[in-house]
């Protein structure tokens, strides 16, 4: 219960004095009959705040960056009208910054026995799981001198996923994929792909693809022609260690790998190859394997969004081990890590060979192109000492790829908004190969 502010105004023209109305509570007792009738008959046709029945319905998920509408209903089964304030308690991750005053806040008038539908609308700014607090109502009487307080627990979750902003480019990449695949464009040859049909021979065909059997049995030369094998079983590993909280421009790195990771996977299910998630530091974070194709990007996505990097340094061992038990026939695995020397040099490169040896495997990696507009900065000293800084970096990052590439590794090194099409382009290049 509590005074309104015109309460407090009538109560200071006619020099009411402050009493104790109830244990616990500060109220001003009227010693002028008529203001304190008017008080005790506002408070008594103030409509309770705890009878009220709320619920929930609306959006449950919400891609990072869009809106998610939720609806609270507001039903008054008591036999007085219900005028209230109303706040919608979120997170403050849940607004926009600057708007969560405004959008959490409503009036509402209910009459007895009726309900009354109250509309949200959240533009959260992280992923991951977003909970309703508290609902919290004012209940005022008709006059507006005295207030009923409580608040209502009423659970809602929406979950926010990741934007997946470079799905702009998966036209594109199947249109190539469609070429490989021998629908628009000429079939391509190489070792490990599925035979298709047979052609005649022409100089600069590699002479391995000739099928004599069928040569013995024309007048000309016949070559087998391939396609892309379907059904490649391909591990995506998400390093969730302390690397992969570095921010590169708004967002860490760890946000760029799973924008790519989400490109490449949408690609691939569309190859018609079996898709897998790993997200490890020391402990598996996410696990996603034996969806269909239809599924698998909504698995992903789903399992990516509650993902945050943690400040642990990355296990290279038990994350080999964990690699390993969970694709257990020969796969690419894409690895989604840093390119830095330490972590690198102490902790991948000793156990890369367990996977080369019985894997595909795809380094990809997020570059920072602060430090590339850092190595052309000139006109001062201070400008020159970051350039030569830079491009010690960049170096460093060359000579660690280099290491990497010398074990059978491909390397994808790219900035944050070139990382998804370059891991794709480098996806269908190794198709195109036959390396899959």
């Amino acid at each position: 219960m509590a005074l309104t502010g015109r309460a407090a105004l009538l109560a200071a023209l006619g020099s009411i004095p402050v009493g104790i109305l109830e244990p616990g509570w500060t109220g001003i007792l009227a010693v002028n009959g008529p203001l304190a009738l008017a008080c005790a008959c506002d408070y008594a046709l103030a409509a309770p705040v705890r009878r009220l029945l709320l619920t929930r319905s609306g959006d449950t998920t919400a891609r990072l960056g869009d809106t998610a509408d939720v609806t609270l209903t507001v039903t008054n089964p008591t036999r007085r009208p219900l005028r209230a304030q109303l706040r919608d308690a979120w997170p403050p991750s849940a607004w926009q910054p600057g708007t969560e005053t405004e959008a959490s806040r409503h009036r509402l008038t209910v009459p007895p026995g009726e309900r009354r539908r109250v509309p949200t609308t959240l533009r959260p700014t992280r992923r991951g799981d977003r909970q309703a607090d508290r609902v919290t109502i004012r209940s005022y009487g008709p006059l507006g001198l005295f207030t009923r307080q409580g608040t209502h627990k009423v659970p809602w979750t929406v979950r926010v996923l990741p934007p997946f902003t470079s799905r702009k480019h998966l036209p594109s990449k199947l249109a190539r994929l469609r070429e490989l695949d021998g629908r628009t464009s000429a079939l391509t040859r190489g070792e490990g792909t599925e035979f298709d049909s047979l052609r005649e021979y022409v100089p600069g065909d590699d002479t391995r693809s000739i099928d004599w059997r069928a040569t013995a049995r024309q007048t000309s030369v016949a070559v087998r022609t391939w396609r892309p094998e379907r059904d490649r079983h391909i591990l995506l590993v998400l390093d969730t260690g302390r690397t992969s909280a570095g921010r590169v421009g708004d967002a860490p790195r760890l946000d760029a790998s799973m924008d790519a990771a989400l490109l490449l996977a949408a690609l691939a299910s569309r190859a018609g190859d079996r898709v897998a998630l790993l997200a490890y530091d020391r402990r598996v974070r996410a696990l996603v394997q034996g969806r269909t194709a239809g599924d698998v990007l909504p698995s992903l996505v789903n399992a990516m969004a509650t993902l945050e990097p943690e400040l642990v340094e990355t296990d290279a061992r038990g994350l080999t081990s964990t690699a390993l038990r969970t694709a257990p026939r020969r796969s690419l695995i894409v690895l989604l890590t840093t390119l830095d020397a330490a972590p690198v040099e102490q902790g991948l490169l000793p156990v890369l060979p367990q996977l080369t040896q019985r894997h595909t495997v795809l380094v990809a990696s997020v570059a920072d192109p602060h430090i590339a507009r850092m190595a052309q900065a000139r006109g001062n000293t201070e400008a020159v000492y970051e350039a030569a800084a830079a491009a010690r970096s960049q170096e460093e990052r060359r000579r660690i790829a280099e290491q990497l590439r010398r074990h059978g590794v491909t390397v994808v090194d790219a900035t944050p908004e070139e990382l998804a099409p370059a891991l794709a382009d480098a996806y269908l290049a190794l198709k195109a190969a036959g390396r899959l």
